[in-house]
């Protein structure tokens, strides 16, 4: 399940997008604006789609039952997943739609002053929630750049909050200068052509977000330090001939599966094997405690080998 730094962000970022959803559409319906209605149903989404992490995020903490004997961990994936559709169906779908629509009958925006203080306003509320997001996500990337880290991150409510708030900053910028082409230069058509913009940009982080979360969805392996470390584990184990291989399989965000085949020197009593198994498991998951589930296979290394090539057949 996600942890305490995953709540904090996307609590951060519902509490925000709330307030400026209502905000925006009070603007919108006082003004005209369609810039200014694409960027409050960009809110309204958003906010909705707080709403499903955290559902998610509620659903992944159940504990193991008969019909999941591995936990529920993985529906933050699906539910992530979900949030990058609506994303991408109702909120680029909806500004497209809205742009095309004032294109073809452009009208004078009254009042602009009160989208300017309303765009002013949200942008600050925006940024405050994608400080927090990128200050949670900067704290486990480590020396890595950011789209490595984004593209190894196991955790898709973090990311998943700071594609949207970029994507909603970025939107804001774009209403502002529709908004002003509209009102200083009398070009109507630039309000239209914003929110097809603010709709394109919805659009490209929906893609990013879904093409990224897909890869959870399938099944990811946990990170090149994780496996490193357990065969650092397994190679000071003096009973260990050779290791046969080593799967692992992220479950969720903090829950790691991990399988291992080994082969052990040849005239070991059955009790030796087993006091090692269990030396290893809890080595194992002392230092990695994400790994919930370890699974130890003992096997000659002649016949793993036999075994891969039959079923790579």
């Amino acid at each position: 399940m996600a942890g305490h730094s995953s709540l904090k962000v996307v609590f951060a970022a519902l509490a925000g997008n709330t307030l400026i959803a209502i905000t925006k559409f009070g603007a919108a319906a006082y003004t005209g604006s369609s810039a200014m209605l694409s960027e409050a149903i960009h809110s309204l989404v958003d906010t909705g789609n707080q709403g499903l992490l955290l559902f998610g995020m509620k659903r992944a903490a159940r504990p193991a039952d008969s019909e999941h004997p591995f936990g529920h961990a993985r529906e933050i994936y699906f539910w992530s997943f979900v949030v990058a559709i609506l994303i991408f169906a109702v909120g680029s779908g909806v500004s497209v739609y809205e742009g095309i629509q004032k294109l073809f009958h452009p009208h004078p925006i009254t009042n602009p002053l009160v989208n300017y203080i309303v765009l002013g306003f949200a942008l600050l509320f925006e940024g405050a929630a994608w400080w927090v997001a990128y200050t949670e996500f900067n704290k486990s990337k480590g020396k890595k750049g950011l789209f490595e880290s984004i593209h190894k991150s196991k955790d898709p409510t973090i990311f998943t909050v700071l594609f949207e708030d970029t994507a909603a900053i970025l939107g804001l910028a774009v209403a502002v200068m529709g908004i002003a082409a509209a009102d200083y230069l009398g070009f109507e058509m630039a309000d239209g052509m914003a929110s097809i913009v603010i709709g394109l940009i919805l659009a490209g982080a929906a893609i990013l977000l879904a093409y990224e979360t897909k890869g959870l969805l399938i099944g990811e392996s946990a990170s090149d330090e994780l496996v490193a470390g357990v065969r650092e584990i397994v190679s000071l184990a003096t009973s260990v001939e050779h290791l046969n291989e080593l799967r692992t399989m992220h479950m969720g965000p903090d829950d790691v599966l991990l399988a291992l085949s080994l082969d052990y020197r040849d005239g070991l009593p059955s009790q030796q094997i087993e006091n090692c198994n269990y030396e290893l498991e809890k080595a194992i998951k002392l230092r990695f405690p994400q790994i919930k589930r370890l699974y130890l296979e003992v096997q000659s290394q002649s016949h793993h080998e036999e075994a891969e090539m039959s079923s790579a057949q």
